[in-house]
């Protein structure tokens, strides 16, 4: 089996749905591609007293429609190809939920497990003055992502003023309360995420309270998605994610339900839980695959790429209704059209998970003018553009008979495509 390319998948839905649109050559030569690309190396001084050096990137996939957007994610199998599918989605994230940003993202290969907070922070300063030129709050704004913290925004924005000489708060976001970030925002994607999910149910005729669910990952997306749904009277029965002592990935099931107070104070900052004493707590350990297994009404992924493929879809169980894409790109192509032909619901991840950065954008638009709004007007702003951007999918993918995913993406290309030919550029 050929090795998977996040990018090449990016660039397969966009050209399906270029075609539907009946996009002009030109626009599509401008929106398959991205529009600039760093690559760089990040000498880091080592607690060891020796220097070891990370390769880092940022890429803008296009700005039509206002400053990039996205995240900044740490992790030992970064790619450039998945920084370009990251920023990528952005684009359509950013334009799906209509705010105005335009997509970008950034990464480190690096494993912050096997780094000290020093040698953390030393990064995060690294990767700020290879980009110090070419990112702001007006060009391009990074926030956190997989295995990044607001401790790792706040070192860059740290580092970020110190180079300019001045204060820049709505440089990034994702900061800690109390240096510029917004309240909600730590809840902002998990509960975008069940915001969605609830108004499929509404859709379906089914209460929150008689279904259950399955959850990959338990991150910040994750937790803040079983908590509110949760809260909603739905009960999550699995979770998978890495455990703490032997770096390897399981699922934990409980029959009777996920209780996120239990597993909290065993789980460590990067949604890692401690698989012996979750089992001394009455979890099953299953084998990490086992997510996706559980016979319940909805599904979650919300780790990373490619977790739903053709093989994983063969093992979905046909009482679920709904999958919710918690994660980005979590499902490829050949997947896609298995559930589509199950007639699964599909939340795609850039409507999904678009919570996070329109929370980010929240913050932007605070840390900019400094002044900052009460937690409940946060998450409500979050629920009413969470809302309406699902009901204009679901109000399109039936006028038009068509998937969500596609319906998602004929709004978000068509909104960036109109952009960028009013703008001139083609």
């Amino acid at each position: 089996m050929s090795q998977y390319n996040p990018f090449e998948t990016a660039q397969a839905q966009f050209d399906k749905v270029a075609e539907m649109l009946n996009l002009a050559v030109a626009t599509r030569k401008l929106l398959r591609n991205t529009a600039r690309e760093f690559h760089f190396n990040i000498p880091v001084a080592m607690d060891n007293g020796e220097v070891d050096v990370f390769r880092g990137f940022r890429v803008l996939h296009n700005d039509a429609r206002g400053p990039g957007k996205g995240g900044i994610r740490f992790h030992p199998q970064e790619t450039i190809d998945t920084v370009r599918a990251l920023a990528m989605w952005m684009t359509w994230k950013c334009a799906v939920v209509d705010i105005p940003l335009g997509g970008g993202k950034g990464g480190v290969i690096c494993d912050p497990h096997n780094l000290s907070p020093r040698e953390q922070e030393r990064l995060c300063r690294g990767w700020v003055r290879q980009m110090a030129k070419h990112v702001g709050p007006l060009s391009d704004v990074p926030a956190p992502d997989v295995m990044t913290s607001a401790q790792h925004m706040l070192w860059m924005l740290d580092e970020y003023e110190t180079i300019h000489g001045a204060k820049y708060p709505g440089f990034i976001t994702g900061k800690p309360i109390g240096m510029g970030g917004s309240l909600g925002r730590t809840e902002a994607t998990g509960y975008g995420v069940v915001f969605v999910i609830r108004e499929a149910l509404k859709d379906m005729d089914i209460r929150p309270e008689d279904t259950t669910a399955s959850v990959q990952g338990f991150g910040n997306v994750a937790q803040y998605a079983i908590q509110l749904y949760t809260q909603m009277g739905g009960k999550v029965i699995a979770v998978s994610c890495w455990d703490q002592p032997d770096s390897k990935a399981y699922t934990y099931k409980k029959n009777e339900g996920v209780n996120l107070d239990e597993l909290l104070p065993i789980t460590d900052h990067f949604g890692s839980i401690n698989k012996d004493k979750a089992r001394e707590l009455g979890y099953e350990q299953l084998p990490a695959e086992a997510w996706i297994e559980q016979d319940v009404d909805i599904l979650i992924p919300a780790a990373l790429e490619n977790e739903i493929n053709q093989e994983s879809i063969q093992k979905v169980k046909p009482r679920v209704k709904i999958i919710a894409e918690g994660a980005n790109g979590p499902t490829t192509i050949e997947a896609d059209e298995i559930i589509q032909k199950q007639g699964i619901f599909m939340i795609p991840d850039f409507l999904a998970n678009a919570g996070g950065v329109t929370c980010s954008y929240f913050e932007q638009v605070q840390s900019n003018m400094n002044y900052y709004w009460e937690k409940d007007d946060v998450l409500g702003r979050l629920d009413n553009k969470m809302t309406s951007a699902f009901i204009a999918v679901y109000d399109l993918a039936k006028k038009k008979k068509l998937y969500m995913r596609d319906a998602a993406y004929v709004i978000a290309i068509d909104r960036v495509a109109s952009a960028c030919k009013n703008r001139g550029w083609v």
